[in-house]
């Protein structure tokens, strides 16, 4: 979950290492760095924290160089300190390196027998080292790379530039993406193609175990066995804007005040106003041939994926497991012949995801992904693709990613339940029509910023807090719990909220504020019911609930949330925003880092 950047340029590519270096430090901000190479010699900067810490380094100590690379970090091994950060250096080259070497240790003590010495704790400096043994031992760089990938075991990326060797690069890529990107005399490397946009929109990714030899005129790939190959270079849609947060504070609230759009156009994707049904692309499958489906997924997709599960079931009469990436293939889990595999992930880079959806491609299953970037590992191994357009997600914590998500697995529900008729043309048009008011509800919650920002002052010095739902509302509980906790450092846990009494309900007391999440849908009654028990034990009560609900239980509550009235399929996809904007909020009163929460990466590029 790194991010890597190289340049061999025209001109003085320190700007450009930087500029890219921006655009991926939602990969990680442990610490960052770059390494040049000029006629003085292989020269590099670092510096512990975020990148304005490096870019103070370099106006203190500037570099001026034709070839550089660059490296933001998430710290895998060893703590984040500038001894730690990327790019790592020895007498003959500078590295800088996304993903884990498995291996590092046995590496290590067969350099050191050899004399080599190390400076830091990261498994990176034993990568560097190794191929610099090779090449003390008489191999060009080529060579030195291709038999260090060789000794490598797990996943990573990474990019090398050589002493002595100004138009040089040399990329390689096992289980962690890298994209090469192609100008006029220069040439480029990048984690994703969105740390590249602003120098080139030709890119060529790299396929698993691919390494590449880059010179100013071009690249040349070359595969596992060392043999030559060919790569497509493709047009990247992106453009070289520099993402801002417009007139928001933090990119979290802009990506949240997105969602009423950004809903809307990735419902216009499956959704054909004309019959008021939903159209998907041409299926490699049929609907009535599938006896289960299996969502896999992480984190935030993970809970869409749970959410999901009721639509496929209710909808389309359909059996759903859902499974955390991390667990799956390790589960050596049965699979139906010819079954469905649905992977979901906003990056399509999520390293576990991309691992069960390779376990499940070997076990005969069609493979679908629902990713929010086409140009994305899985996108390119997927039979099939539903791409979110929800644009591209700068804050580590996910809002309008996951609500598109939800849109997106709605749509497909609602037409799996059309082709195995589980559902009539007349309850198809009326779900396809709750739809379609979804954007426009999300803004009038989105217009309550101001009252649910007074509800957080009301909870955030909590040091324990509990969500509650039933049915796709406990998802929706899961998933506030998580926002809370991953913004706020507040303890917090979502529960299905009948579960309370077989032991969660020891942990209420005056000091734990609940969080119910209860639209008056046929769990309604039995929310009600588990919101009272809590009640009972002096919980600080926030209830969520639309007109009907509030109407019953809304003067009971320390505080409440009116959500619009809505059918209840999609009320998921609208109590997912005010979870958000009540975590925010809470973490901004408490001074966290929003955008970028301790210990977190956007992209999570390891297992």
């Amino acid at each position: 979950m790194c991010g890597i950047v190289g340049v061999l340029g025209k001109s003085d590519v320190v700007p450009s290492l930087v500029s890219g270096l921006r655009r991926l430090e939602y990969r990680g901000y442990d610490s960052a760095g770059i390494a040049t190479l000029a006629s003085s010699g292989l020269e590099r900067r670092r510096a512990q924290g975020k990148l304005k810490n490096l870019e103070a380094v370099l106006e203190a100590a500037p570099l001026n160089a034709l070839a550089g690379i660059g490296h933001t970090r998430w710290a895998t091994h060893g703590i984040p300190n500038e001894t730690n950060a990327h790019p790592h250096m020895t007498t003959r080259l500078a590295l800088v390196h996304n993903g884990i070497i498995e291996n590092y240790q046995e590496l290590s003590e067969e350099l050191k027998d050899r004399g080599y010495v190390f400076e830091s704790e990261t498994d990176t400096e034993v990568a560097a080292w190794l191929i610099t043994s090779f090449i003390d031992d008489g191999k060009t760089p080529a060579e030195a790379i291709a038999a260090s990938l060789k000794k490598f075991q797990g996943a990573f990326s990474l990019a090398v530039i050589f002493g002595g060797e100004d138009n040089l690069m040399i990329g390689a890529r096992r289980g962690a993406p890298l994209a090469v990107g192609w100008g006029d005399g220069e040439m480029f490397l990048g984690s994703d193609a969105l740390a590249l946009a602003p120098l080139t929109n030709r890119i060529s990714y790299l396929e698993e175990d691919d390494w590449v030899v880059l010179n100013r005129e071009g690249a040349t790939f070359y595969d596992r066995r060392g043999a030559e190959v060919e790569r497509e270079i493709k047009q990247t849609k992106l453009t070289g804007a520099l993402i801002g947060k417009g007139n928001h504070r933090h990119f979290m609230m802009k990506e949240i005040v997105e969602q009423p759009a950004v809903i809307g156009e990735t419902l216009n994707s499956f959704f054909n106003p004309k019959s008021r049904t939903i159209t998907l692309p041409d299926l490699p499958f049929d609907w009535n041939d599938l006896t289960k489906i299996t969502i896999v997924a992480c984190g935030t997709s993970y809970y869409a994926g749970m959410v999901a599960k009721y639509w496929f079931e209710k909808l389309a009469n359909l059996p759903v497991e859902v499974d955390i990436a991390s667990e799956f293939r390790y589960r050596s889990m049965p699979l139906p012949k010819g079954g469905l595999a649905l992977f979901i992930s906003q990056s399509g880079e999520t390293a576990d995801t991309l691992a069960a959806l390779r376990y499940a491609k070997e076990q005969g299953q069609h493979i679908a992904s629902i990713i929010n970037v086409e140009e994305s590992s899985m996108g390119r191994e997927s039979d099939l693709v539903f791409h979110t357009q929800a644009g591209p997600e700068i804050g580590v914590a996910s809002t309008k990613a996951f609500t598109c998500q939800l849109v997106t697995l709605a749509c497909i529900a609602i037409h799996a339940g059309k082709m195995r008729k589980t559902l009539s043309p007349v309850e198809e048009a009326e779900l396809c029509q709750s739809l379609t008011e979804v954007p426009a509800r999300a803004a009038e919650i989105l217009a309550n910023d101001e009252s649910i920002r007074e509800l957080a002052a009301k909870i955030f010095e909590a040091r324990d807090i509990l969500y509650i739902g039933r049915g796709p509302g406990y998802p929706i509980a899961m998933e506030g719990a998580l926002k809370l906790k991953e913004l706020s450092y507040i303890h917090a846990e979502g529960y299905a909220a009948g579960e309370l009494k077989h032991g969660p309900i020891a942990l209420i007391d005056d000091t734990v504020p609940v969080i119910v999440v209860a639209p008056t849908d046929h769990f309604f009654e039995k929310t009600a019911s588990n919101m009272q028990e809590v009640m009972a034990r002096n919980a600080q009560v926030i209830f969520m609930s639309d007109a009907e609900g509030m109407q019953k239980l809304g003067d009971r509550a320390l505080g409440s949330i009116e959500i619009p009235t809505v059918n209840p399929f999609v009320a998921p996809i609208l109590y997912a925003i005010p979870v958000q904007i009540l975590a925010y909020h809470v973490a901004v009163l408490k001074g966290t880092d929003v955008d970028q929460p301790r210990n977190l990466a956007k992209s999570v590029t390891v297992e």
